[in-house]
């Protein structure tokens, strides 16, 4: 071995010598006592909690010393925490001892409210309670075991049948709800700024059922009368649901049934429609006055234990014939040509009343406004805001210019446009 290669190894164990003893050092902290680049506190704990020499002291989490001394007291545990030189932990601080894992680990935490002075210097005391120790594992298992003990094992058996049971089969269903939910959360991570602006908002519209609070309460407790409700009459509920299906049933075959001849009655009913839509006003004229005619109209008596209603007309007018074609020259029914060129093109005969008073005009054509001073007037409508107390009616007359009286059985002037109703009302009020 040359001399040069000698030396190299010399130099190599020298060095590896230095730093062993370095890494020893620091580890043991003999150089930070040496260099004075340690803080000293001391912390006050009921028990241990778990500490040991050399556990972690760690400020929110990061890392800032160690354990280096536990000593038992009277009370509890005295520890002594080397912490960084540099280290700014506030003096008010709260400790927590916390499990690093599931098997133990236990670390010293401080966990203050605020990072702002005054802080700690060498020799500051940190007290802690019971509350900053971790749950004792045997007293978590003597309870846990008690827990146990105190369900029912057939109850159990029974919990866990049913879970089984609800479970079975829906493995892919699980599969597909995880995987959704995973889904959901690479996407909510992509798009972290439109997450973060819908949290925003979604605070404002909590805020805002905040400020609604009160109707919110009073929704619910309307609903919960609702609830109430629907529980106090179950038994009625049931019965509609057990009957609307027989029922729904028989509709429709009534449907089906009325489907041949429904629409041929509601095709009918259009010409209906238009004939009552034509003479839209005299329908009005009679619901007007059909009430105050049938009120002093009928009577009865009870002579032989019956009652007996009479109803009398004037018939001392007959139909009006002038105007119309003679019965000779009618179209038999079972003429089915075509005669529009007949009676001047109009296709059928011009019929109008040409008699004078007392014959009464039909038609809608004769529905106009009075016109005074002829005989050839059309019918008049009744003026349902007249408020004549006498009870004369002065629309009209009995063909030799007398007006027709009749005896109203109220005064229907507060009725206004909806005076036609008092046939709907009328029988009601009357004494």
């Amino acid at each position: 071995m040359t001399r040069g290669v000698r030396i190299r190894l010399m130099a190599f164990v020298a060095l590896s010598a230095i730093g062993i003893v370095y890494i020893t050092a620091s580890y043991l902290g003999v150089i930070d006592k040496v260099t004075g680049r340690e803080l000293t506190v001391q912390a006050t704990l009921p028990s241990s909690g778990g500490l040991y020499v050399g556990s972690e002291v760690t400020y929110r989490g990061v890392k800032i010393g160690k354990v280096s001394k536990v000593v038992p007291t009277a009370d509890g545990i005295d520890a002594t925490l080397t912490l960084e030189k540099d280290t700014k932990l506030p003096a008010s601080s709260p400790i927590q001892v916390h499990n690093l894992s599931a098997v133990g680990e236990q670390y010293l935490d401080f966990t203050p409210a605020s990072s702002d002075g005054p802080y700690a210097q060498d020799g500051t005391v940190f007290h802690g309670t019971a509350a900053s120790l971790p749950v004792d594992e045997g007293d978590l298992l003597v309870t846990l075991n008690d827990f146990v003990q105190s369900v029912d094992k057939k109850d159990l058996q029974s919990s866990v049948a049913e879970l089984g049971a609800m479970f079975h089969g829906t493995g892919r269903d699980l599969q597909k709800l995880l995987d959704g939910g995973s889904t959901f959360i690479r996407e909510a991570s992509k798009h972290t700024r439109a997450t973060i602006t819908l949290l925003d908002s979604g605070l404002k519209v909590l805020k805002t059922q905040s400020g609604q609070k009160e109707n919110i309460r009073s929704f619910a407790k309307d609903l919960d009368h609702l609830t109430g409700a629907l529980r106090r009459s179950d038994g009625d509920l049931r019965t509609v649901i057990h009957e609307t299906p027989s029922a729904a049933r028989e509709l429709q075959a009534l449907l089906e049934d009325l489907g041949p001849t429904m629409p041929t009655m509601l095709s009918d009913l259009i010409s209906v429609g238009q004939v009552f839509d034509a003479n839209l006003a005299g329908i009005e004229q009679l619901l007007v006055t059909y009430p105050a005619l049938i009120a002093g109209g009928p009577t009865g008596s009870t002579r032989d234990g019956w009652g007996h209603v009479n109803l009398q007309f004037d018939y001392s007018v007959p139909p009006c014939t002038e105007g119309y074609l003679p019965p000779s020259q009618w179209r038999s029914t079972q003429d089915v040509t075509d005669e529009d060129s007949a009676f001047g093109g109009l296709g059928h005969y011009p019929a109008v009343c040409k008699s004078p008073l007392p014959f009464e005009r039909r038609g809608t054509d004769q529905a106009l406004a009075y016109t005074a001073g002829t005989n050839s007037s059309p019918a008049r409508n009744y003026s349902v805001t007249s408020n004549e107390e006498s009870g004369v009616l002065p629309y009209t007359d009995d063909g030799h210019g007398r007006p027709v009286r009749f005896q109203k059985p109220q005064n229907l002037s507060v009725l206004g446009g909806d005076a036609w109703k008092w046939l709907l009302v009328g029988p009601v009020v009357q004494k």
